[in-house]
């Protein structure tokens, strides 16, 4: 049997561990000079235009950001349904209401017509997802917000490095927020970071990161430990330095993926996107499941199904929506190995395992 081609793979070399190194033998373990270089550095990197705020997780960000830009109880906030629960949970932990819209086929993110028509004197946010690495249509959905006098935010958690029109996810909403988890574009081994629109929103993200403080005991706010150590810092500006090289791979490999499969629906690039495949997501009409365990039985090629059940219907939610796009997509969507780890006979299996199953109706 060929080796297992996994969906997921982080990437920690040996430049990685001697950062970890340098740090444990400095002393200096906590929030320190290491976060505040990290941070500097990614906005520079991504060329965001803006400062950045480093935290402990992705959901810590978001949760974070919509606290640091007003979202309180009673408030409500449009987000997608399809997608991970960290986005809706984020809304939900400021006492704000997540209001789910539907999505668009072609880019699996929110659909601005479904977005308006869910806009009410209640919404004072829209937060779309950058899915699977695709830039949401943020021309569109920055009018909506002009239009009706709304907040727009971003997760991108997946999006590292994607822009619209030249414009970089990250640089569009009043904030934005990036993880940082060890399967994502790059990876800091876990974290998250959080671009600021402005020094309000900036201020208020370190204050709730840091129990409340800017000066030691002199608390301003209620906050939380939210801080990212220099540990964690010091493998993140490591992962700057090759983040670029593994996106051009992750191109690559998914363009080699798009001209060679068959009988499924590989994922779309909008005109003026710029993709960067954090997940090579494909829709297969007939017997997904199938699909998937057909590919791991009998070709030993791991798949990943995000998200079957779409965050309206979880526990948490019981929301009352409907979302025939988001239902589609949750049952149809299966991402393929796209990391950099895969190699050009990875691809080829890929595809004649895909090409054949497909063939075959499995």
């Amino acid at each position: 049997m060929n080796d297992f081609i996994p969906p997921a793979k982080p990437l920690i070399g040996d430049e990685e561990r001697a950062a970890v190194d340098r740090v444990m033998r400095s002393g200096m373990i906590a929030q320190g000079p290491e976060v505040k270089a990290f941070e500097e550095e990614f906005s520079q990197h991504f060329r965001l235009g803006r400062s950045c705020v480093a935290v402990n997780s992705g959901t810590s960000g978001l949760h974070l950001g919509l606290l640091s830009a007003g979202v309180k109880p009673g408030d409500e906030v449009i987000v997608p349904s399809f997608t991970f629960a960290a986005t809706a949970n984020s809304v939900a932990l400021t006492g704000a209401t997540p209001v789910f819209a539907d999505i668009s086929l072609d880019d699996f993110c929110l659909d601005p017509e479904a977005v308006e028509a869910a806009i009410t004197d209640k919404t004072v946010g829209i937060m779309p997802v950058h899915l699977y690495g695709h830039p949401a249509k943020m021309d569109a959905l920055t009018k909506i917000a002009e239009k009706y006098g709304v907040k727009l935010f971003e997760d991108a958690a997946q999006a590292h490095g994607a822009s619209l029109h030249g414009t970089p996810v990250g640089a569009f909403g009043e904030f934005a927020m990036f993880s940082l988890y060890p399967t994502k574009n790059m990876t800091s081994g876990e974290g998250g970071m959080v671009s600021a629109a402005n020094a309000d929103v900036e201020h208020n993200l370190r204050l709730y990161r840091n129990q409340g403080m800017e000066r030691q005991y002199h608390n301003e706010v209620v906050g939380l430990n939210n801080r990212m150590t220099d540990i964690h810092a010091a493998i993140g500006r490591v992962q700057l330095t090759k983040v670029d090289g593994w996106t051009k791979t992750r191109q690559e490999n998914a363009a080699f993926l798009t001209e060679n499969l068959e009988g499924v629906t590989p994922p779309a690039v909008a005109d003026g996107a710029v993709h960067v495949y954090h997940q090579y997501t494909i829709r297969v009409p007939q017997d997904r499941d199938g699909l998937a365990k057909a590919l791991k039985d009998e070709y030993n090629v791991g798949s990943g199904m995000f998200y079957p059940v779409p965050n309206h219907r979880l526990k948490p939610f019981q929301a009352e929506a409907d979302l025939p796009v988001t239902e589609q997509a949750a049952r149809e969507c299966l991402s393929l190995p796209v990391h950099p780890s895969v190699s050009q006979g990875d691809l080829e299996r890929i595809v004649e395992a895909v090409n054949a199953l497909a063939k075959a109706g499995a």
